[in-house]
């Protein structure tokens, strides 16, 4: 029988990974957000950030006073069209790779406050490129963390390896040759709003709905 070729030939403690891999398991590790919040959203990342749901369990709670530091916007509030060119100028001071959550109803599709207002934006995403949208009026700091959690899935889904060439030259020509590059895996939605239930037969004939009266 041939011996294996590298199961049993390393002590225990040894991890083996790709480079993609381990890059982006510290990406979605280490994500620091900006510290701004525009209107009572902002309110609710707080208390996200605050010891009893403790943000910094994910790697994202160092909240970083200047976008230079910063790869994570948490856009938390009522954008208007004053407040619409100062977040594009913070999200362009942002080094690369850098990710937004829009918070809350007002950030994701105007709110109220754009049915029977001149000076709201309707949805950030119209502003900046939204990768996870958060529901809510306000949402809740649970909401927060599982915004969060899906933004490391999509992270974990990134891909900077690039195709092979077709012309079969070999690892030096594909070297020399950027090929397209390889698209991303989209992260599978945890939960889709549709709850199958089960139909459980009644025993007796006055458990069904449509019973007749006696």
């Amino acid at each position: 029988m041939a011996e294996p070729w590298i199961e049993g030939r390393f002590e225990d403690g040894v991890l083996l990974t790709t480079l993609e891999q381990s890059i982006n398991w510290a990406r979605q590790g280490s994500l620091w957000p900006v510290t701004f919040g525009i209107a009572c959203c902002a309110i609710e990342m707080m208390s996200a950030g605050a010891g009893r749901f403790d943000l910094d369990r994910f790697g994202a709670g160092a909240f970083r006073p200047s976008p230079r530091q910063a790869d994570l916007m948490i856009v938390a509030g009522t954008v208007t069209y004053k407040m619409a060119s100062r977040i594009r100028r913070l999200y362009e001071q942002m080094p690369d790779p850098k990710y937004v959550i829009a918070m809350g109803a007002c950030t994701v599709a105007g709110g109220p406050y754009f049915e029977h207002g001149y000076h709201v934006v309707r949805g950030v995403d119209l502003v900046l490129p939204v990768d996870v949208y958060i529901p809510g009026c306000p949402p809740r700091p649970e909401s927060v963390l599982e915004g969060l959690m899906r933004l490391q899935d999509k992270i974990r889904g990134k891909r900077i390896g690039r195709e092979r060439s077709a012309d079969g030259s070999g690892w030096l020509g594909h070297l020399a040759k950027a090929g397209k590059k390889v698209e991303d895996e989209l992260p599978v939605p945890m939960q889709s709003g549709f709850v199958a239930v089960e139909e459980i037969r009644p025993v007796f004939e006055h458990q069904k709905v449509n019973a007749k009266p006696a």
